[in-house]
């Protein structure tokens, strides 16, 4: 019979068990998802980003038929609630006002990453084999609830009301290459009020003198993130109060990850003032960080979305995912999209509560996305 494995790291997991689960494709190229190979969860853990003292304590999870990995989830239990962009923080106040416990709470997820991708790792006919053994460890444990975020929707929709399991529905602003060759082509899809939009904002970005340069690879320079470590240090204790990643984590990245990276940086002569973080997928570009030293106006559209969308077309990538929140994407190409997540909910009375809940927001988020799309700045809003 197959047999569930946990582990205390995925620095104590084979690479190649792991990947061949993760992202099998990398036999003929680059991972549809880089957040779920071994090279960036490993990172993580191997630079003090996940583990002791973060709340975000590694468990994956791995079926194995006697000694071949199967079936893999990238599990975690969380002791907060920070880090998930899939938000439960009214169900942990609600949940413990009624005298109950939330936290520990366990966690299939890529820690700080609100990017879609594979949850169940393996074939899908393993995918109830490894819900039911995470539903058994929030049981057996005595834990509050299981989370599943930013699943998949083939992955949310096989395994919603299997053991109880609820699916929510998100957004996200996500920008769709539909065929064209340049910019140019992508503003000449938009209306005459965005295209000059758009087009001033880039001019208004470069007025400052400033040379924006987009780097990959070997072109990455460790002085280059020690640069963005600052911008990423200025932009996580706004936001957040305190950064996610560790320094280590960059260098993690640079050691294992660069080809997987495309680094934009605006300098000032010889020097970085600001920057935008990407990772690379097969056909997906993913935004995932932005800071400054120095404010420059419509700098931050430049760097984060009309880089982003110059170098995906460049590059023959289908769509570019700039992370979570934010509706002046809109203005800017970026359309609503839904996100999928799974919960479970040990406490009965209190899965009804939450069920409902979903129900009336999933109503919320079907309602949103329709009038936010009615305000897509194509020339022909009805295209898909």
């Amino acid at each position: 019979m197959p047999e569930i494995t946990l582990h205390d790291s995925f620095t104590e997991i084979d690479a190649a068990d792991w990947d061949a689960l993760a992202a099998p494709e990398q036999a003929t190229g680059r991972a549809l998802d880089p957040f779920t190979t071994h090279r960036f969860l490993a990172a993580l853990d191997r630079s003090g980003s996940t583990g002791q003292g973060t709340g975000w304590t590694p468990k994956p999870l791995i079926l194995r038929d006697g000694s071949r990995a199967v079936a893999a989830m990238p599990l975690y239990a969380k002791t907060h609630s920070q880090g998930e962009y899939i938000f439960d923080f009214g169900w942990a106040e609600a949940f413990e006002r009624a005298g109950g416990r939330y936290y520990p709470k366990l966690q299939v997820a890529v820690p700080f990453t609100p990017a879609t991708g594979k949850r169940f790792l393996g074939a899908p006919d393993h995918r109830r084999t490894l819900a039911d053994a995470a539903i058994g460890l929030t049981r057996g444990n005595g834990l509050s609830s299981l989370h599943v975020t930013f699943c998949t929707a083939d992955e949310a929709k096989a395994l919603a009301g299997h053991q109880g399991l609820l699916h929510r529905v998100s957004q996200q602003f996500h920008w769709q290459n539909r065929g064209y060759t340049s910019f140019d082509d992508f503003l000449a899809d938009l209306s005459s009020r965005k295209r000059k939009m758009i087009r001033k904002e880039r001019e208004t970005a470069r007025a400052a003198g400033l040379t924006i340069r987009a780097l990959t690879g070997d072109q990455i320079e460790p002085r280059h993130w020690q640069a963005f470590w600052r911008f990423y240090q200025d932009t996580g204790s706004r936001k957040w109060g305190s950064p996610y990643l560790t320094r280590a984590a960059f260098t993690a990245f640079h050691d294992t990850m660069r080809d997987d990276i495309l680094l934009v940086l605006a300098f000032d002569g010889d020097r970085p003032v600001a920057g935008a973080l990407n990772f690379i997928g097969r056909d997906t570009l993913y935004g995932r960080y932005w800071g400054c030293i120095e404010d420059h106006p419509c700098l931050h559209f430049e760097l984060c979305y009309y880089q982003a969308i110059d170098w995906a077309i460049a590059q023959g990538l289908h769509r570019v995912e700039a992370g979570a929140q934010g509706e002046h994407k809109l203005a800017r190409g970026y359309l609503p999209a839904e996100t999928h997540s799974l919960h479970w909910i040990a406490d009965p009375s209190f899965r009804d509560a939450v069920a409902d809940f979903l129900a009336r927001e999933r109503a919320a988020v079907d309602e949103e996305i329709g009038i936010l799309t009615a305000y897509a700045p194509f020339r022909q809003a009805e295209r898909p």
